[in-house]
C-alpha cells in the first residue's frame, strides 16, 4: 500500500521542504452497475485498498507546485489558470478549478504544494483518475477550510473529469471513491445521488474479490467510451425520454422497433444492468455475496455482446476465473482494456492466479496483474 513517508520522500525531493500533512484517495472496483451511471441509473461499487496518497502545505502565493513518483519533474501551474493542463496533472488542477464552480473563490485562497504516490494501476479499470481527485480535494478542503459535504465532493471530482480532462464518465468513481465503507459497497442512485451502504460480508461468506488486471490500458477521454454514452443519449432522444433510467425491462421489446439496431443493444444492456444491480443489492441482503454469481456472469456477457466494450483478454480472464473455482467473474469499469474481477472462495486464489497466467501466456498476452482487494472506507486526511 501507499505509505505517508513515500509521499513525503517525493514531496521533499520536488520541493525541499517538509509536507504539512497528508491525505488519501482510494480507487475502487465495481462490484456491478456498468455504464449505467451517465443513464442516471443504478451502480454498487466499493473503495479498494489500492490509493493515492498526497503530501501537500500550503503556499503565501498563488503558484500550485504538483510532483509524483509516475512522472518526472514539477508542474507549476496559477490559480487563475488551472485549465489546459495534459496529462496527470489536469487531475489535481482540474479538481481545484471545479471548486470554483461550486461556489469556493479563487481570488480568495492561496496556492500549494502536493506531491502524491499510487499503487493503483494506471487504466486498469480501477479509478485511479478519481483517486488523484479525491485525495486533491480531501487536500483542498483541508488547506482552504472547505465544509463542502462528500456528496458534493464527488460532483466536483466529476466536473473536474468531464470538463478539464475532458472525459465524459459518470459520478461513481467518485462517489465511491468519497462514500465507501470498510467490508461494504455504496449502492448509489446516480439520478437522485441517494446513496445506501450494502455490507459485503465477503469473509463471513469465506470469498475475496480477485483484480485480474489485463495490463491492456484503456483511456475515458478518447475511443469507444465516449461512443458508447453517445448512442446511449440517442436512443433515449428516439424514444423521447430524458434518460435510459425512465426505461424497463418491459419496455425493451416495444424500443427495438423504434431503435436502430446498434442503439438498441447499447439500451438493453443499460436497462438490463439496472435490474442486475437491484437483484445484487436484494442477494446480498437477503442471502449473502455467495448468491450473486450468476448476476456477475451475466453482467460480462451483457457487457460482451450487447455494450461491447469486452476485449479477448478480458473476455480470457472471466472464462479461466470461472473454470477455477470463481462464482461469478466480470469486466469491471468501462471496458475496452482495464481489470476483470472474479468472486472465488479465498482457498482459490492461488490456482485460479497461476491458472489465468497460464492461459494469457498460451494466448501469447502480457503477464496479467493479479491482486485481491478488500472494500475500505473512503477518502480521508491522513495526519
Amino acid at each position: 500500500m501507499t505509505s505517508t513517508a513515500a509521499a513525503a520522500e517525493v514531496f521533499a525531493s520536488a520541493f525541499g521542504s517538509v509536507p504539512s500533512a497528508f491525505s488519501r484517495g482510494p480507487g475502487r472496483a465495481n462490484l456491478i452497475g456498468e455504464h449505467t451511471d451517465y443513464n442516471g441509473g443504478f451502480v454498487l461499487p466499493f473503495a479498494i485498498d489500492r490509493s493515492v496518497v498526497a503530501a501537500f502545505a500550503p503556499r503565501d502565493d498563488r503558484t500550485i507546485r504538483l510532483a509524483t513518483d509516475f512522472a518526472p519533474g514539477v508542474v507549476v501551474a496559477d490559480l487563475g489558470h488551472l485549465t489546459g493542463q495534459d496529462g496527470w496533472a489536469a487531475y489535481p488542477l482540474g479538481a481545484a478549478w471545479a471548486l470554483g464552480e461550486f461556489g469556493v473563490d479563487l481570488d480568495a485562497v492561496r496556492g500549494f504544494d502536493l506531491a502524491i504516490v499510487s499503487d493503483v494501476p494506471v487504466g486498469a479499470g480501477l479509478s485511479s483518475s478519481a483517486a488523484v481527485e479525491t485525495a486533491t480535494l480531501m487536500a483542498l478542503s483541508r488547506l482552504w477550510g472547505l465544509t463542502l459535504d462528500r456528496k458534493t465532493l464527488a460532483k466536483v471530482g466529476q466536473r473536474a473529469e468531464n470538463v478539464v480532462v475532458g472525459a465524459p464518465t459518470g459520478i461513481m468513481d467518485q462517489a465511491a471513491s468519497l462514500l465507501g465503507e470498510a467490508d461494504s459497497a455504496v449502492f448509489l442512485d446516480c439520478r437522485s445521488l441517494d446513496t445506501e451502504v450494502v455490507p459485503l460480508g465477503l469473509a463471513d461468506a469465506g470469498l475475496v474479490v480477485l483484480v485480474i488486471d489485463t495490463r491492456v490500458s484503456h483511456a475515458h477521454a478518447t475511443g469507444g467510451y465516449g461512443q458508447r454514452r453517445t448512442e446511449c443519449e440517442a436512443g433515449a432522444a428516439t424514444l423521447g425520454l430524458d434518460s435510459l433510467r425512465d426505461l424497463g425491462v418491459d419496455d425493451l421489446a416495444a424500443a427495438e422497433s423504434r431503435l436502430d439496431p446498434v442503439v438498441f443493444r447499447r439500451v438493453r444492456h443499460v436497462v438490463t444492468e439496472n435490474e442486475r444491480v437491484l437483484a445484487t443489492v436484494a442477494r446480498l441482503r437477503s442471502s449473502g455475496a455467495g448468491a450473486i454469481g450468476e448476476l456477475l456472469d451475466a453482467s460480462h456477457a451483457s457487457m460482451r455482446d450487447d455494450f461491447e466494450i469486452s476485449t479477448p483478454e478480458l473476455d480470457l480472464a472471466v472464462e479461466t476465473a470461472r473454470s477455477t473455482g470463481a462464482i461469478g467473474a466480470r469486466m469491471t469499469g468501462g471496458g475496452f482494456g482495464g481489470s476483470a474481477i472474479a468472486l472465488l472462495p479465498s482457498g482459490q486464489v492461488e490456482a485460479a492466479s497461476e491458472a489465468v497466467r497460464r492461459s494469457f501466456a498460451a494466448a501469447g498476452y502480457a503477464e496479467p496483474g493479479l491482486f485481491v482487494v478488500n472494500a475500505v472506507a473512503g477518502a480521508s486526511l491522513l495526519d
